[in-house]
């Protein structure tokens, strides 16, 4: 008997960004945590404990791999993790925040189905989201670790610089930013294909310019 055809699960973006330095990555496991104020520190000391990275401050991230927290708002936090699924992490989340007294000090909700991560590096990275992204996104000011909510084009995002010089002795100008310049963009499963569209309409107007300019 032939064995029962399952769909395939599709991502976002998928199809789109193929050859690209802007890429999806897909399927990441998203866990928001709303901590309790009057939990706060305790919170963030069993947090660290489980993910290996503490609660960040505003405007930043913190674990240098994964998972990795985004500091989403007052007592609000993003996880994101590629190596698990969104059911398990929330309950591994839930079971090291379990309160130092026998309840929860965070509740914990699984976000992986409503949003997509697009990556997008190289020299140009800045320049390509500047086309649609109002924050200045100069390494001195929005440097690497930082993590902002803001809009690029149409959709709002969360914007995570993973990349790039920062510091005194960042360069400046058009295409200043090395090759190491990344950066993440988060946005919603129903916004996934409009902002890689747009984005890569973005990269080739630059580049276009670019060669216009060395022409």
């Amino acid at each position: 008997m032939a064995e029962p055809l399952v769909p395939r699960r599709r991502s976002p973006a998928e199809g789109l960004l193929e050859g690209s330095r802007l890429r999806e990555l897909s399927f990441l496991a998203q866990a928001e945590l709303r901590v309790d104020p009057d939990e706060a520190e305790a919170a963030s000391r069993m947090a660290e404990q489980f993910l290996g990275c503490p609660l960040p401050g505003p405007g930043r991230a913190t674990g240098s791999g994964t998972p990795y927290v985004l500091w989403s708002g007052p007592g609000r936090y993003l996880v994101v993790d590629a190596d698990a699924t969104g059911r398990g992490l929330c309950a591994g989340l839930r079971s090291a925040l379990g309160g130092e007294y026998g309840r929860l000090c965070a509740a914990v909700a699984d976000l992986s189905a409503q949003r997509t991560v697009l990556e997008l590096r190289g020299p140009d990275a800045g320049e390509v989201l500047a086309r649609g992204c109002p924050m200045d996104l100069h390494p001195r000011v929005f440097g690497p670790g930082s993590y902002a909510q803001t809009v690029v084009g149409k959709a709002a995002v969360g914007l995570h610089r993973t990349g790039g010089p920062a510091g005194p002795g960042a360069p400046v100008g058009p295409g200043a930013e090395g090759e190491a310049s990344a950066f993440r963009v988060l946005v919603r499963a129903s916004f996934a294909d409009y902002l890689a569209r747009f984005l890569t309409g973005a990269a080739d107007d630059v580049r276009r310019e670019r060669a216009g300019a060395v022409g």
